[in-house]
């Protein structure tokens, strides 16, 4: 577990594990538009846990606070890429935090430490999405540095 030390409050960085994955889910649905999508059903959660975990260029992440609690998650994948010179990327997804963690730098500390762990891996470019309805987040990326140079599209399958 990688230590983190924010105005006295203790929090470690973990790879999660299964055992996890409730609280995981929790933190999702714990979100305006997450309580519309997410599930009481851990099935799902539990095979994309796997797949996850098997994956090399995966990294889910559970944000522990001082009594071992899960309060935080992000997922990092690692993604090689011929574009940009061979530019390797770092894509941020599922970042959430608990309500009782928030405005006090844990999501701060939390991004320095997945730029570091991207630039380690060999990235150049970090990015992510972020639903157009999540002007706070909007905000907060925007406060690290990250830009909205593209538009991004979906498509249900």
């Amino acid at each position: 577990m990688i230590p983190l030390d924010i105005d006295g409050h203790r929090f470690g960085i973990d790879r999660a594990v299964e055992a996890d994955v409730p609280a995981l889910v929790a933190l999702l649905a714990d979100d305006l538009l997450g309580a519309g999508r997410e599930s009481l059903d851990l099935a799902p959660y539990l095979a994309a846990f796997r797949e996850i975990d098997r994956d090399p260029n995966q990294l889910l992440v559970a944000v522990r606070d001082a009594d071992g609690a899960v309060v935080g998650t992000l997922q990092l994948t690692l993604i090689p890429g011929l574009a940009r010179q061979g530019a390797k990327r770092l894509q941020v997804e599922a970042v959430r935090l608990a309500s009782s963690t928030r405005g006090i730098g844990l999501g701060t500390a939390l991004f320095a430490w997945a730029h570091r762990y991207a630039r380690e891996h060999g990235a150049t470019l970090a990015q992510l999405t972020t639903d157009k309805a999540r002007s706070e987040a909007h905000r907060f990326y925007e406060a690290l540095g990250y830009r909205a140079s593209h538009e991004g599209y979906k498509l249900r399958l």
